[in-house]
């Protein structure tokens, strides 16, 4: 049902639903705790404040990005292998229980911190438009595309992610950017931060790399 006008939908009798897409809507609120069968769940691009998931424990797909949310609790949801919740109002994130993530999109909203030390299969990033000063990529070694542009971090260090491939953190506050365990890397874009020095000799894959706006000697 989406991409319609609804402001409401009841789906309380649907106890055997697996899927339900119910995006671009004027939704407001909506009540998934009978839908105990749900894998999938599309709800982006509504006006909900809230959105409760401590029932849908099967739920691995979960996008709940353009609304306007403050906060959201995906603790039981630890089977969760794909979440969207960008554009939102979140100022914290906590995704310690979900260990199977591979993708999670949490850009364009308030962080200050973003904690993925146990999300260790997690392959792609997206953490752009935030206020993070500081990230720990060390447990991350699945990692293929990572971005982190417009956020506050003074460093970061990439040695343990071999098989990024897409990296942008551009119009950040970093100092220094090795990228010498990154062999796999095509993509490199670190504009418009405070980079003295930038050394590509082991990244013979790139076809991509803007690095203007820097300080850089040669």
């Amino acid at each position: 049902c989406n991409n319609n006008l609804l402001t409401t939908v009841d789906m309380s009798s649907n106890t055997g639903l697996l899927a339900l897409f119910c995006g671009l809507n004027q939704l407001t609120s909506l009540n998934v705790s009978a839908n105990t069968s749900l894998n999938l769940l599309h709800c982006n691009s509504n006006q909900m404040s809230s959105l409760n998931v401590s029932s849908n424990t099967l739920l691995n797909d979960l996008n709940c990005s353009s609304n306007q949310l403050s906060s959201i609790n995906v603790s039981s949801n630890s089977v969760l292998t794909n979440f969207n919740c960008n554009s939102n109002l979140l100022s914290s994130l906590n995704v310690s229980s979900n260990s199977m993530l591979s993708t999670l999109d949490c850009n364009s909203n308030q962080l200050t911190s973003l904690d993925v030390s146990n999300n260790t299969a997690i392959a792609t990033l997206y953490c752009n438009l935030n206020q993070l000063t500081a990230l720990n990529l060390t447990n991350n070694l699945s990692l293929a595309f990572f971005d982190c542009k417009n956020n506050l971090l003074t460093a970061l260090n990439v040695n343990n992610n071999s098989n990024l491939t897409y990296f942008d953190s551009s119009n950040n506050q970093l100092t220094n950017l090795d990228v010498s365990n990154n062999p796999q890397l095509t993509y490199l874009i670190c504009n418009n931060n405070q980079l003295s020095s930038l050394n590509v000799n082991n990244n013979t894959q790139l076809t991509n790399l803007i690095c203007n706006n820097n300080q850089l000697s040669s």
